[in-house]
């Protein structure tokens, strides 16, 4: 029986192992913390991801490695990958880990992006921002996440502040300035590259998101063929490119017509979770077929679907669970401000049931909200 090894411990691997469980798999997942979420579902070895003695333990008892999330040290990923397969593989993890880098990559593929430049002291900031112009935001190159590690210019005199809020970080993880984008929308595509090179793709996802965390993902978007055309293009261009093995994210802003990438999330993604319901094959279960060399699955949808993030504490589950199409995800975790603790996915066959199921799950649970932008996107 193979043993698929997960690096980090969080609702995405407890949604991986629950994915494999039909394909015979087993699983052993490594994380710092005791009480990580997905040790609840499969054996959890807890260690230090430098720690080399872990992680030959950890190698030892796997036939193949992956990731929950990006922030697993590159260098010890390289470090497993000669001891055991490991993907996505240790090259396309160090990218998605450093913006710069990222950015990089995205402008040598002809990818659009934002303008951006590399910093590393107070007058290189102020001269960013009089390159690139207000508004703009101050990001640390490494290790920020759902808003965290990013300061908002909005005028010149914003640039001190931003310098004292993350100035100590620049010799450490580095600091990347970039121009803001005033988008109308934004789009994630979710795809999937197998060892082969077979490339597959979702719906394209349109999401939005609350100080700076996903709120709802709403598939399929609705945008001209054309343009999703392109953010698929990009997406296969940016996996070939990196030899990639598994599903990733590009999140992607979308301003008067034209697709910006914003950023690489090397790994299964918050906005694939409706997949699970919604589609013919989850992110989850094709991301283990691609990492063990399966063929992969459909990626078509199943009527429409928009899943809502719960942020802090969960709900009521009877709001979404009366209803024909909604499916409830409780992550196992303590509630505590800002946290993921779970998501609802409701799907419907049609984007009109799919307003009618949103507008009585956001009356019960008083999420008019949460929901009101994505019933927006569905009647405009």
């Amino acid at each position: 029986m193979t043993t698929v090894g997960i690096l980090g411990g969080g609702q995405l691997a407890r949604m991986l192992a629950l994915a494999g469980a039909p394909l015979g798999l087993r699983f052993l997942v490594m994380d710092t913390e005791p009480d990580a979420c997905a040790g609840q579902f499969a054996p959890l070895l807890v260690g230090d991801y430098r720690d080399d003695t872990a992680l030959a333990e950890f190698a030892s008892r796997v036939d193949v490695a992956t990731f929950d999330f990006e922030n697993v040290p590159a260098e010890s990923a390289q470090w497993l990958s000669e001891r055991v397969p490991v993907f996505p593989n240790p090259r396309a993890l160090a990218v998605a880990q450093d913006r710069l880098e990222e950015k990089t990559l995205f402008r040598r593929l002809g990818i659009p992006v934002p303008e951006f430049a590399a910093l590393s002291s107070r007058q290189e900031l102020d001269a960013a921002v009089a390159a690139i112009g207000t508004p703009c935001i101050l990001k640390t190159r490494r290790l920020g996440y759902d808003g965290k590690g990013q300061f908002r210019i909005r005028s010149n005199d914003d640039a001190g502040p931003a310098w004292e809020a993350l100035g100590a970080q620049a010799a450490t993880v580095g600091l990347i300035l970039e121009g803001f984008v005033a988008f109308e929308r934004e789009l994630s595509v979710v795809a999937v590259r197998g060892r082969d090179g077979e490339f597959r793709a979702w719906p394209l996802t349109e999401n939005w998101h609350v100080d700076g965390v996903l709120s709802a993902s709403l598939a399929p978007a609705k945008v001209e063929p054309a343009l999703a055309d392109i953010a698929f293009a990009h997406a296969r261009k940016l996996a070939d490119a990196l030899d990639y093995v598994g599903v990733f994210a590009l999140e992607l802003f979308c301003r008067d017509g034209e697709l910006l990438a914003n950023e690489l999330a090397p790994r299964v993604h918050n906005s694939g979770h409706w997949t699970i319901e919604g589609s013919e094959t989850s992110q989850f279960e094709n991301h283990l077929r691609a990492v063990l060399g399966l063929p992969l699955g459909e990626t078509r949808m199943v009527g429409h679907a928009c899943m809502l993030n719960w942020i802090g504490e969960l709900p009521d589950a009877a709001a979404v669970l009366r209803e024909p199409g909604g499916h409830w995800h409780d992550y196992g975790k303590a509630p505590r401000a800002g946290r993921k603790v779970g998501h609802a996915t409701v799907r419907a066959d049609s984007g009109e049931g799919l307003v009618d199921v949103l507008g009585r799950i956001g009356a019960v649970r008083g999420r008019d909200a949460q929901v009101a932008p994505v019933v927006v996107a569905l009647r405009g």
